[in-house]
């Protein structure tokens, strides 16, 4: 007879938590004998304007359904050439970013032990700092492939260390990143600090704005990058409002001027022959969506960091 379990508590594990699977995969409880693990980071106390994000881990999912499993035009079906799941939520602190630091390490670290890629849904950014934690204790100092409208390095925000303006500042202090072979990608909007850009330079990083990109070209802005990252273990950060928000208006920070999801898309593909080590979704906020075309993107987005995955274990 199958055991009645109760409904988790709301005092351990947060109602917005654990409602639902990816591409309504299997929900799996460990990543032994997996490729990778999908996990939700539902944290947005960090947020500086709009909170809410929250709710993206689950907002994806529930759109997610709308996917299928075959990508036309890597030629790979990801469930064919890969084996993995859906973990759920890591049980985040509401309101405590430490705690929820140590949970989303810890719940990173149990899917690298098992030599599976982890896949992590937002939440704000600030959840990234503790991923890249698990990653450089199995990786050591990673590559950073950084989708973005911010920069995320600032020293301070409010005179606070920790916000979502701050985590990759932290990681290269703590010698999370490498930053001679990073690369920041589609930084644009007004800036309290006009040298916000310079800085980036000036802790080793590649920082190249949108307006630059335009004047490159995709095709070099794509070959700079590669050239860049090279063979390095890389650890792939989208930020949703790297997309303008014509495209993804769910988002607590947008900026205009920003790219078209398939331009995102594409740019996601044409990273496939780097050597990724983990993969996070950040700052889906659906209280802001519009006929959830932005937690959509969102999907599609992981779905071609899946695809990327099935087209390796296929070569």
């Amino acid at each position: 007879m199958t055991e009645n379990k109760q409904p988790a508590s709301a005092l351990s594990s947060p109602r917005f938590c654990n409602m639902g699977t990816f591409m309504r995969m299997q929900k799996v409880d460990s990543a032994e004998g997996l490729d990778f693990v999908i996990a939700g980071a539902p944290f947005d106390t960090a947020s500086s304007f709009r909170s809410g994000s929250r709710f993206g881990p689950n907002a994806i999912r529930n759109i997610s359904a709308m996917m299928k499993p075959n990508n036309v035009i890597m030629q790979v079906n990801i469930m064919d050439s890969l084996k993995g799941g859906d973990m759920g939520d890591f049980n985040v602190t509401p309101g405590y970013i430490h705690p929820t630091y140590a949970a989303i390490e810890a719940g990173v670290a149990e899917i690298l032990k098992a030599d599976a890629c982890p896949i992590i849904l937002g939440g704000d950014h600030s959840i990234t700092l503790a991923e890249l934690r698990a990653v450089a204790k199995k990786h050591g100092p990673v590559a950073l492939l950084h989708f973005d409208s911010h920069s995320d390095l600032c020293d301070e925000v409010f005179g606070e260390k920790y916000n979502h303006g701050t985590p990759f500042r932290r990681a290269l202090e703590e010698g999370l990143i490498d930053p001679a072979h990073s690369v920041q990608i589609g930084m644009r909007g007004s800036l309290y600090d006009p040298n916000e850009h310079k800085m980036a330079a000036e802790l080793g990083m590649k920082l190249i704005p949108a307006h630059k990109v335009r004047e490159m070209g995709m095709p070099a802005l794509i070959q700079t990058a590669l050239e860049r990252i090279g063979d390095t273990p890389c650890f792939l950060t989208f930020d949703i409002d790297f997309v303008d928000p014509a495209y993804a208006p769910g988002t607590g920070t947008p900026e205009v001027g920003g790219f078209t999801s398939l331009e995102a898309l594409e740019l996601v593909r044409s990273m496939k022959d780097l050597n990724f080590v983990g993969f996070d979704l950040v700052e889906v906020l659906p209280a802001y969506d519009h006929g959830e075309i932005t937690s959509y993107l969102a999907a599609n987005l992981v779905f071609e960091y899946l695809s990327i995955l099935a087209l390796k274990k296929k070569g």
